[in-house]
């Protein structure tokens, strides 16, 4: 079974249990990965959370059943998952505009969240710089925050996390806790990158930290400090960009490694971190490499 084919199959459990509990773990496992990265893949190829997404499919069913049956309110609310007419309610306010009772009054404009299917798209035109490397152990240290990926947040957080550590010095701070520069360290890497997903948070969100690498000249004192396991990782290289085309240039390769790479891959996403390490190849040509934990098929 090929991605395309774990993917729908699980969309398909996730619309055949709409009304019922719906078992994240065997969805996970109809979807070839794990939990956290079912729902991390899902929201990259999406731009929505796999929990919202549920939640509108949910509340798109329950207004047709509002409007085509006799069944009571309530009785709809329970099999559709709430556990009162309250919480029902207002979620389905939120997403209709008006009371589940005024959803039965003829005319009345509702909104319909139709089912997601992932098909084939022509893509793949432009050519994707990537390696597979091995790397020992190493560890991270920084300042993290809590990123939210409902409705693509996390495309919006993350930039604005960046911008803030700019402006406030933390990047700065954080160039001279590590200990390192450009020159010194010979490898065309600035002192400073991301780590994130380097623990479970919650469905919806996951930790992003903005930091360097702990080496012999790091003060870490005070900061938050992070144990990368052994892993094999395949790199991906952004093109080269200027500071108005960073953000663009990295999100695109993001999407890309998630909705052109991986389906028609050898690989399958590992358990374990994901890095951003920002280089340089000389003044004015700077570039990201991404950082995806792998193992084969």
């Amino acid at each position: 079974m090929n991605f395309l084919e774990r993917m729908n199959a699980a969309l398909l459990y996730i619309e055949e249990h709409l009304t019922r509990e719906i078992d994240q773990e065997r969805l996970a496992r109809l979807a070839g990965t794990s939990n956290f990265q079912f729902q991390r893949v899902f929201s990259f190829i999406t731009g929505v959370s796999l929990a919202e997404y549920i939640r509108r499919r949910r509340l798109t069913l329950a207004a047709t059943e509002i409007q085509t049956t006799k069944k009571r309110i309530l009785d709809i609310a329970f099999d559709f998952g709430y556990e009162s007419h309250e919480s029902f309610t207002r979620a389905f306010k939120k997403i209709h505009n008006i009371s589940p009772s005024q959803a039965r009054n003829p005319g009345v404009s509702l909104k319909a969240y139709p089912r997601i299917t992932f098909t084939l798209t022509v893509s793949g035109v432009t050519e994707m710089n990537y390696r597979i490397e091995k790397k020992p152990q190493f560890r991270m240290f920084g300042k993290e925050r809590i990123i939210s990926t409902v409705d693509g947040q996390n495309f919006i957080d993350i930039p604005k996390f960046w911008q803030e550590s700019l402006a406030d010095g933390t990047v700065e701070t954080l160039c001279r806790a590590t200990g390192l520069t450009v020159a010194e360290n010979h490898t065309g890497q600035y002192a400073v990158h991301a780590i994130m997903c380097h623990r479970k948070t919650s469905d919806d969100t996951f930790p992003y930290m903005i930091g360097g690498m702990v080496t012999e000249q790091s003060d870490t004192t005070g900061y938050d400090v992070v144990e990368v396991p052994e892993l094999d990782w395949a790199v991906f290289t952004t093109e080269m960009y200027t500071d108005e085309t960073l953000v663009e240039e990295i999100q695109k390769v993001w999407k890309r490694i998630f909705m052109e790479w991986f389906p028609t891959s050898g690989y399958v996403h590992d358990s374990g971190p994901e890095l951003e390490v920002y280089c340089t190849a000389g003044p004015g040509k700077d570039y990201c490499e991404i950082w995806i934990p792998v193992k084969a098929r």
